[in-house]
């Protein structure tokens, strides 16, 4: 799970800390578990793409070399426009 040990904790981290401390126990205890969620889905991410840096590192030498060597073309894609209300 989380790894227990203390670093020092920001003014921010503080503050929502105490907002969050007088929530009544049912939406303190959804706000915890939403947190540590998060928290333990970054670490996994952080996990996959650090053993996957080599992959990538090739994969990105690739598709460099095929761009010098005139193997690629541009792509014709048309991003729709935000609308203005």
């Amino acid at each position: 799970m989380l790894q227990k040990r203390r670093l020092n904790t920001t003014k921010l981290l503080e503050k929502a800390f105490k907002e969050a401390s007088i929530l009544p126990e049912l939406e303190q205890n959804a706000l915890a578990r939403w947190l540590i969620h998060e928290i333990i889905v970054e670490k996994k991410w952080e996990r996959a793409f650090a053993e996957s840096e080599d992959v990538l590192d090739s994969l990105a030498d690739e598709a460099l070399a095929e761009y010098s060597g005139g193997e690629t073309k541009l792509l014709n894609i048309k991003l729709k426009e935000k609308r203005k209300a």
